[in-house]
């Protein structure tokens, strides 16, 4: 009875098994977020660097790497292109160990500079990668992020660049390089990071679509690349976006700017019309449709004043509505009411176009 019983309790653990199995399968194939799938793996991946790009390929090569300060916009390859070197650098075995990556997720403080910094700088580095190729004789710590930073903690890492110059790198990530202090920008080699060039990433997000298998138009791509302002990374989030709203069916240019929350072009044509040939009953009537339909302040604002500098008008008309426009995205920062300020710069633009007639 015993040994029957033992029987069919094996039975039993078989299928779990081969469940836990198929979980664990499955878990393998998740699909990750397609800005992560195609991050650069290596310093020749990045696009449009080029500076960057050759200070690395010569540290890859042997020479030594200074401090570094990576500034620019967001979705330039800033943070892709450090990570692609360090991998290269020490190989995936050793790059856990010689890598110290804090961005604004983390508690990055004076007490943290002055401890987990200092701590993972002090570390000797030794030994050799396990394929055999040279192993630089430092490590780099990555603070992406890094105009987010105190100005004491800022000011605390001033002597730990230094006294551990030996056997650590920094390099520094911000998009705004006027938030980090002097003394840190002078110890370090800067490069600007460039927006992207249109024709960059529109080869980037058609080598995209051709390995995702997507139908699209030139007319989407195009949009994708006028909207994402030569930001890659929120390009491809919004193709991503695209491809998962319409399974199977072709990304159109009106998807691309429905995921992207942009003003569709007629109306803000529709717009400006009535600012210069229109009533101001029509124009409270449009301003309040318009902020009704969901659109942000800022993109109308943004929007509006690219085709401002394309009308018709002549430099005191325009210098005056464009200041209207810095006051108005002011009071919008501040809290103010996007209906009555979107209706202040309508008037203006109203006030200005009927000294023309």
């Amino acid at each position: 009875m015993q040994a029957f019983l033992k029987g069919a309790t094996v039975q039993t653990t078989r299928p779990q098994k081969d469940k836990a199995a198929g979980l664990s399968t499955e878990k393998k194939a998740k699909a990750i977020p397609w800005v992560e799938k195609y991050r650069p793996k290596s310093v020749d991946e990045v696009a449009y660097q080029d500076e960057v790009v050759a200070v690395l390929k010569k540290s890859l090569e042997g020479a030594d790497l200074p401090n570094l300060l990576f500034y620019g916009p967001p979705g330039t390859g800033k943070t892709s292109t450090i990570l692609a070197a360090a991998r290269e650098l020490y190989g995936p075995v050793l790059y856990r160990q010689r890598v110290l990556e804090l961005n604004a997720s983390d508690e990055r403080g004076i007490q943290v500079v002055r401890e987990k910094v200092k701590n993972f700088a002090q570390l000797t580095v030794a030994g050799t990668r396990q394929d055999g190729k040279p192993c630089p004789p430092f490590k780099i710590i990555i603070l992406d992020e890094a105009d987010s930073m105190t100005a004491p903690a800022q000011a605390a890492l001033r002597r730990t660049m230094e006294k551990q110059s030996r056997t650590t790198r920094f390099c520094l990530i911000c998009n705004y390089i006027s938030r980090i202090i002097e003394p840190l920008t002078s110890r370090c080699s800067k490069f600007r990071f460039k927006p992207l060039a249109n024709q960059i990433q529109e080869e980037r997000l058609l080598a995209i679509c051709d390995k995702e298998n997507l139908k699209y138009t030139k007319q989407s791509i195009a949009a994708l690349v006028r909207v994402s302002e030569g930001d890659l990374r929120k390009a491809i989030t919004f193709l991503q976006s695209a491809a998962r709203l319409g399974v199977d069916k072709e990304i159109t240019e009106k998807a691309i700017t429905d995921i992207a929350g942009v003003v569709p072009p007629k109306m803000i044509d529709n717009l400006l019309q009535i600012c210069f040939k229109g009533t101001f009953e029509k124009l409270e009537i449009a301003v309040r449709d318009m902020v009704d339909e969901g659109y942000a302040a800022t993109t109308i604002l943004s929007q509006l004043h690219e085709s401002i500098i394309e009308q018709d008008l002549n430099d005191k008309q325009k210098s005056a509505i464009t200041e209207k426009m810095a006051v108005v995205s002011k009071c919008l920062s501040d809290g103010a009411d996007e209906y009555l300020q979107m209706l202040s710069l309508c008037s203006v633009i109203m006030q200005q176009s009927s000294q023309n007639n």
